[in-house]
């Protein structure tokens, strides 16, 4: 992979690998972020491929897959139960790896909090709910008005057994006010999925890699330059690091290469269905405390108007970049606590799509603008409106095909693999992944949701009529 100040795609070069092999592999892993180490993991330490070679022109886990929320969930939309099936999967080895490694990588169980102040939204979440506990997700409860709460099970702030899964649906303003006091009084209803929470995505990155290291894999820092697939198989990776260029003998190939991923599948000739879009992550210090350090990741789920002064507001209704900012803005800000008293907050406001570029530009404005977004659910953030906090400003890429699903599995090139377009859940997903990429290399038994994440089901009638008329996006 590479990372550097103009796309990717202009520094590829497409050629074939005549040179002999300086070294030999099973498999060549493209990408140490988190789904390259995932599949590196699941290959040497499961199915015991001991020529592993993971190649990255960057430290591990220093791309991408420390950008993200850190989150995960078994939270998702249909039209079938596969992303639900494969997070929840991915979960299941989480809490196992937690387990192992005394849970090293500070695994929590507190819950994705979505919340709406609009009466009429709370039947859409109710219906929203259902379904997904439907699919998998679990068990769905729901605490009225009139209610005393007593059956809520709060979420502790750390630690994750012996916890409900499914969602709560909390219409009980008493009640939200008691466990989620930080929230506007506004808030007529939240849903609190309780599969959910976050971890340390290099702290679990890293233990994988570890695993992986110990049974003989190794990381290679270098970039990919091409990939030989003479004869429609898979035969040998040339790499360039700083002591030169070599070809790694291998039939082996694993595309994980992050939000690079369509464009080192253009080097075994496929062109994947897949796009780039840029996302943005605001760190700040809550010195005053407006978001308790002992809350789930929160949603709002309703648009939002920055609030503004009427000053601010002339000043901005005469300018014409600032007019932008007295619109109506999408549903979706969400951030949560992150240790100490540092506060993390997101929102998919630029869809656009887009080429990766290092190092990533944003709007000057964007901490203003994610801050007094944020201020709609957390009303206490308005303290900071006159003397804004230092702000840390950094995101990534997303990778994504269309309805929002991975790639995972096989090529009609022979030995190349994909596993990637894991766009904003990677952290989430990449331990299923990894297992499900695995098994295909390796030859082994296939869980049931294979199929759904493998390219051939773009060449499935039944599977892209299911997509055409629906929002699938599954993204938060």
């Amino acid at each position: 992979m590479l990372a550097n100040e103009t796309p990717f795609a202009d520094k590829l070069v497409s050629k074939k690998v005549h040179s002999k092999p300086s070294m030999n592999a099973e498999a060549v892993v493209c990408g140490a972020g988190i789904a390259g180490i995932a599949a590196a993991y699941h290959l040497s330490v499961h199915h015991g491929v001991g020529d592993v070679v993971i190649v990255d022109e960057l430290a591990p886990l220093s791309l991408t897959s420390d950008k993200s929320t850190e989150c995960y969930r078994n939270w998702w939309p249909g039209p079938d139960d596969a992303m639900v099936a494969l997070t929840n999967r991915s979960i299941d080895i989480l809490e196992r790896l937690a387990r192992e490694s005394d849970n090293r990588f500070l695994l929590n169980r507190r819950g994705y909090l979505f919340a709406t102040a609009e009466e009429a939204r709370i039947e859409a979440m109710r219906a929203g709910a259902r379904a997904s506990c439907r699919l998998g997700a679990g068990e769905f409860r729901e605490h009225g008005s009139g209610g005393s709460g007593a059956g809520y099970v709060p979420a502790p702030s750390a630690g994750f057994e012996n916890l409900p899964d499914g969602a709560d649906l909390i219409c009980n303003q008493k009640l939200i006010r008691r466990h989620f006091p930080y929230l506007s009084d506004a808030t007529r209803a939240v849903v609190h999925a309780r599969r959910c929470g976050w971890l340390s995505a290099q702290q679990l990155g890293m233990y994988m890699l570890e695993q992986a290291r110990a049974r003989g894999a190794k990381l290679v820092r270098a970039r990919v330059q091409a990939v030989d697939t003479a004869g429609g198989c898979v035969r040998g990776v040339e790499v360039a690091g700083a002591g030169g260029t070599q070809t790694i003998g291998a039939r082996a190939f694993v595309n994980a290469a992050g939000p690079f991923f369509k464009h080192v599948g253009e080097m075994t000739g496929i062109d994947l269905p897949v796009f780039g879009e840029s996302h943005v992550k605001l760190s700040f210090h809550d010195r005053r405390g407006a978001l308790s350090q002992d809350a789930p990741l929160i949603i709002w789920n309703d648009p939002v108007r920055l609030p503004w002064s009427d000053d601010e507001r002339a000043a901005l209704a005469s300018d014409s970049d600032g007019r932008a900012l007295l619109e109506e803005f999408p549903p979706g800000v969400h951030g949560r606590p992150a240790g100490g008293d540092n506060v993390l907050i997101y929102w998919t406001l630029d869809t656009r799509r887009v080429e990766p570029v290092f190092p990533q530009t944003w709007n000057p404005a964007i901490a203003e603008i994610l801050l007094r977004g944020m201020s709609a659910m957390v009303p206490a953030l308005a303290a900071y409106f006159d003397h804004l906090p230092q702000p840390y400003i950094d995101g990534g890429y997303y990778a994504k095909t269309e309805e929002n699903r991975p790639l995972i599995g096989p090529t009609r090139v022979e030995g190349a693999y994909l596993m990637g377009a894991f766009s904003g859940y990677g952290i989430m997903t990449a331990c299923a992944a990894g297992e499900l990429l695995a098994a295909h290399v390796a030859g082994a038994a296939l869980p049931d949701y294979a199929n759904a994440f493998m390219l051939s089901r773009y060449e499935d009638a039944a599977y892209l009529a299911r997509f055409a008329d629906r929002d699938a996006s599954g993204q938060i």
